[in-house]
């Protein structure tokens, strides 16, 4: 069910499981997948960068690397986020081996995650969202899994790192959670395109974490971190309710990603189709812009913004 590449090392050593495609209108990580496998091993990809086999072999790598560059093929080839039954993938795991075809999919990854020693989702805001670049993991009770997953996050380099309550179930990184599984997540734009700059930022990234694993020479970096926020509260790192459109219409901007804004501060303003209703959104609390809408249309109830608390 799920199209995995496995890249074994010329030494012993932990396994890295990284995942792109959880939702069907996430390009830049699949992309990303593919480039990483190229660059572990340039004999899996021909000279027009098609992967040429799922199974290869890197001498300076040690352990293995995993990589599913589509996790939600059905989802993919719909072009959507979810796949024709409708479901979240990133809201069912840890899926079910006989339910509906997300829900099998959920299950396949979620044996995946389990059999890993390290994890790394990659995401984007899909075609309904814009992103800051952030590296997020969950806030596990495990003193010694959360720091390396602090370890992991700063290793990946993006200008937002995010620790989530632990909370929020039916995801990957919860099933990483309760397997012990030390893991991060990634998000970076979102759009109908594809972002050149977020599929290096996300193989550098991958990259960087190998190294800081000890699974692979990596040479020192320049951080390009710039806020690290940790926030235990219930339901934190639940994007999808953030500052929810007043009524239908069209949203437009008056602040861009990444943005510093202060509590009450406007976002923007949703006009109605017919032009007969205006209404204002603004900052619920003082914080960083860090999602914003990739279209302006946006219905009654759906989050138009979300300001992260940062200090």
């Amino acid at each position: 069910m799920l199209r995995k590449i496995e890249i074994a090392g010329g030494a012993a050593g932990p396994r890295l499981l990284v995942t792109g495609g959880v939702h069907g209108d996430e390009y830049e990580p699949m992309v990303a997948c593919r480039r990483l496998v190229a660059a572990l091993c340039p004999a899996a990809a021909d000279r027009e960068g098609r992967l040429v086999g799922d199974a290869f072999e890197c001498a300076a790598l040690r352990g293995q690397v995993s990589v599913i560059p589509c996790v939600n093929e059905p989802a993919f080839v719909r072009g959507t986020r979810t796949a024709d039954d409708g479901l979240d993938l990133a809201r069912i795991c840890p899926g079910n081996p006989t339910g509906s075809i997300t829900e099998q999919i959920g299950h396949a990854l979620s044996e995946e995650i389990r059999q890993a020693d390290y994890y790394i989702d990659l995401h984007t805001g899909g075609l309904a969202y814009r992103i800051w670049p952030l590296a997020g993991y969950t806030l596990h009770p495990d003193p010694t899994i959360l720091a390396e997953q602090r370890r992991m996050a700063r290793a990946f380099n993006l200008p937002v790192i995010w620790g989530t309550s632990p909370a929020l179930n039916g995801r990957s990184l919860s099933v990483a959670r309760d397997a012990g599984v030390p893991a991060i997540y990634a998000e970076y734009q979102g759009g109908s395109d594809c972002r050149i700059d977020g599929v290096e930022a996300y193989l550098a990234g991958c990259l960087n974490v190998l190294g800081e694993l000890g699974m692979m020479p990596r040479s020192p970096f320049e951080s390009r971190c710039r806020y690290v926020v940790e926030d235990e509260r219930e339901g934190s790192g639940h994007f999808q309710v953030k500052q929810p459109a007043p009524i239908t219409g069209i949203f437009t901007p008056c602040v861009e990603l990444g943005d510093r804004v202060g509590q009450g501060a406007r976002l923007g303003v949703v006009h109605s189709a017919d032009g007969r209703a205006q209404t204002d959104v603004v900052a619920d609390n003082a914080g960083l812009v860090l999602m914003l809408p990739a279209v302006p249309r946006v219905v009654a109830g759906q989050a138009t913004a979300a300001v992260l608390e940062v200090t």
